[in-house]
């Protein structure tokens, strides 16, 4: 005779990670049209809206393919190859792509651009593998990719030729001011969100004032400021270097609206969690360290990406100070009235790179929500 116990156990309805309700037993074995019931057609609404977007992939997509593959024009001796052919002309990056992506910086030069990226992008590669967090040669690698990129592009020692920061630019000078705004602007932020959340009124007030002020006017105006307001200030004599004060305009933009988001996550813990740091006598900042701010960080995680993606395409508004970034140096570059009338084709290819930054940085994301999220209970 059966157990009741057993009975009663494979009667119960499977349980839903992701809700922690339970959920009836999947009706398609085939994952994919599963996910295609659920996501496509789990409605009317996303019905017709499934409908009308096919309907857009079909008279388009076939279009685009055969105007940037099957008509295109790879590569070129010169550009009247590309007005005579009928596709795009993505010989144009071909030909332009070491002033789009290293900007006014001196051509001969260009091989130390490429072995900083070289060492700034295998810094990152190692910093994103978890693996690697245990240990503890991240911040003397850091310490290291720091020194020898600044020292790669600005020169001035070794043989190697002083290049001013106003001929930086390209994908090099997007990676300097994205780096600089996310090490300055992140631990300023965490700082800004637990004074807003202080019980000290007047830090509190003055957190508060400094984060609508700011957040308050468009990150143009603060670079317009940074460059050419804040000298007028200083005492004769005194200088600060112009991309130095751009990048810390960006990273107090960047912190001020990465510490509302920050404070959201502060708010979701429960008041239990402090209770118990002090029922076992730690102080306020071991309670914040070692246990408000690790579970607010994990809470706020998707919102702390989307602003980090803002400010790596925020680095494309330095054009207005003079900073030839990627985006900047492929306008300038398009000038050339030869090439001119393939500006589409370079803007894309620029769009491309943004777009594999941004997406790479998604996705990363989502996987470090899944590591993080390795054991908790739903």
């Amino acid at each position: 005779m059966p157990n009741d116990s057993n009975i009663a156990s494979s009667n119960v309805p499977p349980v839903s990670p992701k809700s922690g309700r339970t959920a009836p037993p999947p009706t398609e074995r085939i994952p994919v049209l599963r996910w295609m019931r659920e996501n496509l057609v789990s409605s009317p609404l996303n019905t017709v809206v499934t409908i009308i977007c096919a309907v857009g992939l079909i008279f388009t997509v076939p279009d685009f393919i055969n105007w940037s593959i099957i008509e295109a024009v790879f590569s070129a001796s010169s550009h009247e190859d590309c007005r005579a052919a009928s596709g795009a002309c993505w010989a144009v990056v071909a030909d332009k792509h070491r002033p789009m992506f290293f900007g006014v910086y001196p051509y001969d030069q260009h091989w130390r651009l490429i072995i900083a990226l070289i060492i700034y992008i295998g810094a990152v590669g190692l910093t994103m593998l978890p693996k690697c967090w245990a240990y503890k040669f991240l911040i003397p690698l850091w310490i290291f990719t720091l020194f020898s990129t600044l020292s790669l592009m600005w020169g001035g020692f070794m043989g190697l030729e002083e290049v001013d920061t106003s001929q930086w630019g390209g994908l090099p000078l997007t990676m300097v001011l994205f780096s600089g705004t996310i090490v300055v602007g992140f631990p300023l932020a965490i700082l800004l969100a637990l004074g807003r959340r202080s019980n000290m009124p007047a830090v509190k007030a003055v957190c508060v004032i400094f984060i609508e002020s700011l957040r308050g006017v468009p990150l143009i105006t603060i670079l317009f400021v940074a460059v050419n307001v804040f000298p007028l200030f200083l005492p004769q004599g005194l200088e600060f270097d112009k991309l130095l004060r751009v990048m810390a305009g960006m990273a107090i933009f960047f912190a001020c609206y990465q510490a509302e988001v920050i404070r959201g996550g502060l708010q979701a813990i429960s008041r239990g969690q402090y209770e118990a740091a002090e029922a076992l006598g730690l102080g306020y900042w071991q309670t914040m360290t070692r246990i408000i701010l690790p579970q607010a960080l994990r809470i706020c995680l998707p919102g702390i990406v989307n602003h980090v993606i803002a400010a790596f395409k925020n680095t494309s508004l330095v054009l207005i100070i003079g900073l030839f970034d990627m985006l900047t140096a492929t306008t300038s570059v398009m000038q050339d009235p030869e090439w001119r009338r393939f500006t589409v084709e370079a803007y894309l290819a620029v769009g491309f790179v943004y777009f594999c930054f941004c997406y790479a940085l998604s996705k990363y994301s989502q996987q470090v929500e899944r590591w993080l999220g390795e054991g908790k209970r739903f």
